[in-house]
C-alpha cells in the first residue's frame, strides 16, 4: 500500500522537467561518482534523526514563516527542500508557493521518502513531488528552481564539493540556495559559518546574506552562483576551523 502511495506522489515529477520516475536508484557506486572531486577535510555528522525539533515547537516561534519571508518565497515559485525528512518545510513551502508553484521534496533515505509520500497524499499536497537523492548528488533537474532549501542537514552531506557542484545547474536565473544550520562544530551537528562559506565559494557560489536565526537553531545563509564552476580537480579544499 505504501509503495502505491509513493508512486502516486511521484507521478507529479514530470512537471519538474528533468525529474525522473526512478526513486529507488542504487547508490552503491556513490564513491565512484564522486571520485573526481576532492574529499572534504572534515568529519561528516551521522544522520541520527529526521526531526530537528517538534513541528509544534517550531511553529510557536514562527520558524518556517520567518525563514520563508527572509528567503522571499512567493506564490508561483518552484522550490526544493533538500533533506526534507518528515516534511516540516515541505508542507509549509507548498502552502506558500500555492497551486501555481511547485515543491520538490528530496531525501537520501528511501524509508523517509516513503513516509513523506504518505503525508503528501494524506494532506493532499498536489503541488509536491518526491525525489530520492544521493550523498554526492541532489539529482535535481537543470534550470528548475527559484529557491533550494537545506535546513539542518548540511553537516550530514558526505561529499559536499561534489554535491554543491552538481546542485548549481538546478538553479534558475536569480535562484538561491538557503542553508539553515548552527554555527558550531560538525560533531555537535552544526556547520561553522566560516567553513560553510568557504565550501560554497570553492565550487562557485558567493554569500548573498547572513541572518541570525537563533529561533531556527542558528543562522540562515543565502548563496547565489558566482562566475564559472571550477573543474573538479581545481577545487581547493577548505580547512576545518
Amino acid at each position: 500500500m505504501k509503495r502505491a502511495v509513493l508512486l502516486a506522489a511521484l507521478a507529479f515529477l514530470p512537471l519538474l522537467g528533468g525529474c525522473d520516475n526512478a526513486p529507488w536508484d542504487d547508490d552503491s557506486e556513490r564513491v565512484e561518482t564522486a571520485r573526481e572531486f576532492p574529499p572534504a577535510d572534515r568529519p561528516v555528522a551521522p544522520i541520527t534523526s529526521t526531526k530537528w525539533s517538534t513541528e509544534e515547537a517550531r511553529d510557536r516561534v514562527n520558524e518556517a514563516e520567518d525563514v520563508m519571508d527572509s528567503a522571499n518565497v512567493r506564490p508561483g515559485m518552484t522550490v526544493a527542500d533538500i533533506g526534507a525528512g518528515d516534511g516540516y518545510y515541505t508542507v509549509r513551502l507548498a502552502q506558500r508557493v500555492g497551486a501555481s508553484g511547485r515543491v520538490l521534496a528530496q531525501d537520501i533515505m528511501p524509508e523517509v521518502i516513503e513516509r513523506l509520500a504518505d503525508r503528501v497524499a494524506r494532506e493532499r499536497l498536489d503541488n509536491v513531488s518526491l525525489k530520492l537523492g544521493a550523498v554526492d548528488d541532489p539529482r535535481l533537474p537543470a534550470a528548475s528552481f527559484d529557491r533550494v532549501f537545506m535546513v539542518h542537514m548540511y553537516h550530514e552531506i558526505g561529499e559536499p564539493y561534489a554535491f554543491l557542484w552538481r546542485l548549481r545547474p538546478a538553479l534558475r536565473g536569480g535562484g538561491q540556495v538557503l542553508v539553515v544550520d548552527g554555527d558550531r562544530s560538525i560533531a555537535e551537528h552544526g556547520t561553522p559559518f566560516r567553513l560553510l562559506v568557504c565550501e560554497f565559494e570553492a565550487v562557485g557560489y558567493k554569500l548573498l546574506s547572513y541572518d541570525d536565526k537563533q529561533h531556527a537553531g542558528g543562522y540562515l545563509a543565502r548563496f547565489v552562483p558566482d562566475g564559472k564552476r571550477p573543474d573538479p580537480d581545481k577545487i581547493t579544499v577548505c580547512d576545518n576551523p
